[in-house]
């Protein structure tokens, strides 16, 4: 791991295209199934599915995460290109862990592997037993770049999974779910785009197919490129949508717009998604929209680090306090169901890793239900307004170096520390969060919250106050402060 510039992120590793040699994903893969069998969660001949995203490189991965499976005496299974979701919850669902082989949003220069437990995600303490497996690579294996010498073949591939899914959804809503509805289907290089097609289609939705495309293309969630913005706004200037529907490269994150075009941020869609399915807990990151607890609508709302794995957990903490139904939602939409949902004598099983398709179906059903439109819906939430950019290339480590300076841990010397950066612009400084990252509250108000991406070299500003505007203006002041901070 130190000498191969991959590193562990949110739910497994991940790095640059070039330093994931065959060799490397053949060292992470056999690390995860030793954990799995000193863990008691793979019997020696166990199946470990695997599946991945468009990404030019996916494919070699895949092969490379397969010859480790065989090689510690286990069966790899081909699920093909299919959502992490979908790979996920019929992993769940056969007791079986799995494997995604997708970088996720950024660019496809870079790729990653996501690591699955036949329960679900693996959380924090699996990935320290991962960390922990003394592996042996096979001698004469790999050439002195790190390729195979005999690169393998995947298995054939399986439809199973992908089929799962859809029926997942088909078969707890109602035929008619989205009966009437016309929807845009934005699909770029999703690997989710078939099977959102598939949903809203057999629930009724009139679906029109959008911007499918050949090369890979980085759509963020969190931070929506401008591209994808003037696309929604030029396709819903037709006037022939109530939405468009997208998601990002793996299918775990989803982008919602209402008819006008404009996307909704993923912490208001996730707040959406929660109301709909009935939820009583919800648990979400600290960077999430305040609104989800202005808006009253839970029983209780939990705030954790960054980061699905630790959703995860507080799920589960609140599940064991007997609360039902329990939902999590990320500020990037993704959205994962720790209990089941029950509606009119159907149940959709829990499935606790993100996912985007819930989501669409969901606010899309809510708003026909309600003879609503999805700008209708959002505009029930108490008015505050969320926004989140990046800079890209930014080292982990002056990020760290940066971000120090506010987190002494004497709390009135952190908050004159941020007042000097950020209080012209911001006003007085009422408290400093340091759940994850910097998060600076005004008197105000107002936030701005700084942190240091998880999986790659990037550093993000969150910012929240009581207009879009103010949210977006504020971000680009803290864009050009922290781009102030590269000299």
């Amino acid at each position: 791991m130190a000498a191969s510039g991959v590193k562990f992120g949110t739910s497994g590793a991940r790095g640059r295209v070039s330093d994931m040699t065959d060799s490397v994903c053949f060292a992470y893969t056999s690390g995860f199934v030793q954990h799995l069998r000193s863990a008691g969660r793979l019997a020696a001949g166990g199946d470990v599915g695997i599946a991945g995203d468009y990404r030019p490189s996916t494919g070699r991965i895949m092969a490379a995460c397969a010859a480790a499976v065989r090689a510690a005496g286990c069966r790899p299974r081909n699920f093909g290109r299919i959502p992490t979701p979908a790979l996920a919850a019929h992993g769940i669902a056969r007791n079986m862990p799995t494997m995604m082989v997708t970088g996720s949003h950024i660019p496809d220069d870079r790729n990653g592997i996501k690591f699955n437990l036949p329960t679900g995600e693996i959380l924090k303490d699996d990935e320290a037993g991962i960390r922990a497996q003394m592996v042996e690579l096979p001698a004469g294996a790999f050439d002195a770049d790190g390729g195979l010498l005999d690169p393998p073949s995947l298995p054939a591939a399986e439809s199973a999974a992908l089929e799962a899914y859809l029926s997942r959804y088909l078969a707890f809503f109602p035929r008619d779910w989205l009966a009437g509805l016309s929807v845009g289907l934005y699909e770029h290089s999703s690997v989710a785009r078939d099977a959102f097609h598939a949903v809203l289609t057999g629930l009724g939705a009139r679906v029109t197919r959008l911007g499918r495309a050949d090369s890979f293309i980085p759509v963020d969630t969190e931070a929506i490129r401008a591209q994808d913005v003037e696309l929604a706004r030029g396709w819903a200037a037709r006037g022939d949508f109530d939405a468009l529907v997208s998601a990002d490269g793996d299918g775990d994150r989803p982008l919602i717009a209402d008819a006008e075009g404009h996307w909704l941020r993923g912490d208001i869609a996730g707040i959406l998604c929660a109301r709909e399915l009935g939820a009583a807990a919800v648990v979400t990151p600290v960077s999430s929209n305040t609104a989800v607890e202005r808006c009253g609508w839970f029983a209780e709302v939990l705030r954790t680090r960054i980061g699905s794995p630790y959703v995860i957990a507080g799920m589960q903490a609140l599940r064991a306090r007997a609360l039902a139904p329990v939902v999590g939602y990320e500020a990037n939409g993704g959205f994962l169901t720790e209990t089941a949902i029950a509606r009119d004598g159907r149940r959709l099983p829990p499935l606790p890793t993100r996912d985007a398709v819930i989501v669409a179906v969901a606010i899309l059903g809510a708003a026909r239900r309600r003879d609503m439109s999805v700008a209708d819906l959002a505009a029930e939430l108490p008015g505050r307004f969320t926004y989140s950019d990046r800079i890209t290339d930014f080292p982990t480590a002056l990020s760290a170096r940066r971000l120090a300076a506010f987190a002494s841990g004497d709390r009135a010397a952190d908050g004159d520390a941020a007042a000097a950066v950020f209080g012209a612009a911001f006003g007085d400084v009422a408290a400093v969060d340091h759940t994850d990252g910097v998060r600076i509250i005004f008197t105000s108000g107002e936030i701005a919250h700084l942190r240091p991406s998880g999986n790659a070299p990037e550093l993000r500003a969150y910012t929240e106050a009581d207009s879009a505007q103010r949210a977006r203006d504020m971000n680009r002041i803290c864009m050009d402060i922290l781009n102030g901070w590269r000299a």
